[in-house]
């Protein structure tokens, strides 16, 4: 097994019925096996910093979650409260009905506001990709970019879809190498872990972070 995995993980706990101490165990696992950050909802951020204290593993916080559809001022100020609250980086969904109707202009607006909101920190654009077609995924990227993300990302875990190899390499096509792709959705295997980094994902989104760094496949979601 190549040494560096976890170093690309992202320790992803978003399901609706998660506990504190499951949050408290997902930092502890984070903390031991040197993941780059954890993912959780902005409820929780204010936990995982405390449990995290003293480690360099940061806090992702997602918002507009998982639909992407709130109103572009409710996610700018849920953007602000997770950075207020200690979220080191925003992992956002983008519009992805205005996307398909070929609003562009409203989704450039709505990343943009979150982009702001965020105050420096990096922001990722989850685009959903399931829902896309090959020229929407392209102009989302396009789009984010011009908005002044840092990271493009493939999906929440909730829309049916995950992480491909085509997808990644299509995003990084797009965005070229000054901006982050992450790989979410599905990856459960140390195999399909590696087959992504090596297709243009500079972060991989799982639940099945232990497993992957221990080289065993797992059956949990996102």
């Amino acid at each position: 097994m190549e040494p560096n995995l976890a170093s690309y993980i992202d320790h992803t706990l978003l399901k609706p019925d998660v506990t504190p101490e499951q949050i408290e165990i997902l930092c502890r696992e984070a903390a031991e096996h040197r993941f780059f950050g954890v993912c959780i909802n902005s409820s929780y951020i204010a936990l995982a910093k405390k449990t995290l204290s003293g480690t360099p593993v940061k806090v992702v916080s997602v918002i507009g979650f998982p639909l992407g559809v709130m109103e572009t001022s409710a996610k700018a100020f849920e953007a602000q409260r997770a950075v207020q609250l200690g979220a080191d980086e925003i992992d956002m969904v983008i519009h992805i009905g205005q996307l398909k109707a070929g609003n562009f202009s409203y989704v450039k607006e709505d990343i943009k506001a979150v982009v702001t909101a965020a105050q420096g920190k990096p922001v990722k654009v989850i685009l959903e990709t399931c829902l896309l077609s090959e020229e929407q995924k392209r102009k989302a990227c396009e789009i984010s970019v011009d908005a002044g993300a840092h990271f493009v990302k493939t999906s929440t875990g909730f829309g049916g879809g995950g992480a491909t190899t085509e997808d990644i390499a299509l995003m990084r096509s797009v965005v070229g190498p000054k901006v982050g792709v992450k790989a979410s959705g599905g990856v459960k295997t140390t195999e399909q872990a590696w087959e992504l980094i090596k297709a243009g994902a500079n972060r991989l989104g799982t639940s099945s972070g232990v497993q992957l760094i221990q080289g065993k496949n797992s059956t949990g979601g996102y």
